[in-house]
C-alpha cells in the first residue's frame, strides 16, 4: 500500500510543478504588459522599407492574422530588426519571418493598435527593459500542429543598442 502512495505522491507532484512552471502563453504575456493574441495567417509575409537608424534598416514585416478569440483580422507589424539573423542593410523579409506561410497558425503577445483597422505590434523582446501596456516583452511563435508553441522569432537583442 506505501508503494502506491508514493507513487502517487511522485505523479502529483510532477503534474503540479509542470502545470506551475509552464504558465500558458495568455497569463505569461499579461505578465509582460502584453496583449495575447492567437490566429490563423491569411496574407502575409510582405516587406516593408522603414527608416535608417545609425546604419540599420529599421524595415517591418507584415501579416494578416485572423484571430481564434474573436474572428477579426488583424495587421501584423513585425520588427524585423529583432528577427535572429537579421542583415542590417534589411532589403527583404528575414528569416525565420520568411518561413511563415498562410494557414499557420501563431501566438503573439504584443501592443494592439487602430489605423484603420485592428492591427498589433510590439511582438518583439524589450530588450530586458520593465514592461509597460506601451512596451510589452512581446514574441511572435508558430504553433506547432499539436498547438505548442515554437521558438519567439522575435528575440534578438543584437541590435537592443539602438533604443539605449
Amino acid at each position: 500500500m506505501e508503494k502506491p502512495m508514493r507513487l502517487f505522491a511522485l505523479l502529483a507532484f510532477y503534474v503540479f510543478s509542470c502545470c506551475a512552471v509552464h504558465a500558458d502563453g495568455a497569463a505569461q504575456c499579461r505578465a509582460n504588459d502584453g496583449t495575447y493574441l492567437t490566429g490563423s495567417v491569411t496574407r502575409g509575409p510582405i516587406f516593408t522599407r522603414g527608416h535608417s537608424r545609425d546604419g540599420v534598416e529599421l524595415s517591418h514585416t507584415h501579416l494578416r492574422l485572423l484571430s481564434d478569440r474573436n474572428g477579426q483580422s488583424y495587421d501584423v507589424a513585425v520588427d524585423n530588426v529583432f528577427a535572429a539573423g537579421y542583415d542590417a542593410a534589411g532589403e527583404s523579409v528575414p528569416a525565420p519571418l520568411s518561413r511563415i506561410r498562410v494557414g499557420d497558425r501563431l501566438e503573439l503577445c504584443g501592443k494592439p493598435y487602430r489605423n484603420g483597422g485592428l492591427g498589433i505590434d510590439w511582438v518583439h523582446t524589450n530588450c530586458g527593459a520593465m514592461p509597460t501596456p506601451d512596451q510589452p516583452n512581446g514574441w511572435l511563435k508558430i504553433l506547432n500542429a499539436d498547438g505548442t508553441p515554437g521558438p519567439n522569432l522575435e528575440s534578438s537583442r543584437e541590435y537592443c543598442r539602438l533604443w539605449q
